[in-house]
């Protein structure tokens, strides 16, 4: 139980990534929003069978929710679709990389939210493993200007914005921990799949409602790639099972600290099949990433 947020993490830092890969194929015939709502519309089915599994096969009770968890759930829910959409906004901005770098301080205000909503406290150990590890992900998204840039740019709209979606995301984060343990459960597997069930109904809801209204066009569009959509929404799907055990285990910061470990694998991916040369900054980013998961995974 100590230990098994860990593989569960990494495990869905990969399967992130890779849905990261579908959905950027799906934007070649969606737009972004609609490439986005695949992830919660046709992973909708196979949560519901995955929940309906635990229960009638493994024989795991239904959790009994509460009003503290229905209130965290629409918490999460909601930030996180404002979260992306903040984040998608960034890239109409020409210095956009320093939004998305600011946005990289999502760790570090999970780790704030989650003392302030839970009083989920991170040691001094796992502190400056957070730190460290945020300072590498900075470091990889800075482009241009650098340094310079990202602090003579602090309070420009596209730093702010980039610090509304990091601190959005770590809300979400720390809201659906939150909702799983208001469940009261003594195992995590159930709350979590519960929890997950719950957030991506009210998620497929919110967004299927929006698209109608805003972008009707896409609906039809999204059902003519309903095979790349299905296949993006399944591996999203099971992601986000992974991710809500992990968090309903460990605290929010140290495995949103572990899953930055998505970066490396990106990089890692660019670098031997695209053949891409890597930056000296993005060098040093990489072995501080590395640096900050190393300590994470030897928690004091």
């Amino acid at each position: 139980m100590t230990w098994l947020w860990i593989p569960l993490t990494i495990a869905a830092a990969f399967l992130q990534n890779l849905r990261t890969v579908l959905q950027k194929q799906l934007r070649a015939s969606l737009s972004t929003n609609a490439a986005t709502f695949t992830r919660f519309a046709f992973g909708s089915p196979l949560v519901i069978l995955y929940t309906m599994a635990l229960h009638g096969l493994a024989g795991l009770a239904w959790p009994a929710p509460n009003l503290a968890f229905v209130g965290w759930v629409i918490l999460g829910g909601l930030t996180q679709i404002v979260a992306t959409a903040c984040l998608i906004h960034l890239f109409s901005f020409r210095n956009f990389a320093v939004g998305v770098a600011y946005s990289k301080t999502e760790v570090i205000q999970a780790a704030i939210f989650g003392l302030l909503f839970l009083g989920d406290r991170v040691t001094s150990w796992g502190a400056v493993a957070i730190a460290i590890g945020t300072l590498g992900v900075v470091l990889i998204s800075l482009s241009g200007g650098g340094f310079r840039a990202l602090l003579l740019g602090w309070g420009e709209r596209p730093a702010l914005i980039g610090l509304a979606s990091g601190g959005l995301f770590g809300i979400a984060a720390v809201a659906f921990r939150a909702a799983a343990l208001s469940l009261g459960e003594n195992g995590f597997v159930m709350p979590a799949a519960f929890t997950l069930l719950c957030a991506n109904l009210l998620q497929t809801a919110v967004m299927a409602v929006y698209l109608a209204l805003c972008e009707p066009d896409q609906l039809g569009k999204l059902i003519g790639a309903w095979r790349l959509s299905a296949l993006a929404g399944a591996v999203g799907i099971f992601a986000s099972a992974l991710w809500f055990m992990a968090m309903t285990i460990q605290l929010v910061a140290y495995v949103r600290t572990l899953s930055l470990i998505e970066l490396v694998f990106t990089f890692l991916f660019s670098w031997l099949y695209f053949k891409e040369r890597p930056r000296p900054r993005e060098l040093a980013g990489i072995a501080l990433l590395v640096i900050g998961i190393g300590m994470t995974l030897n928690l004091r």
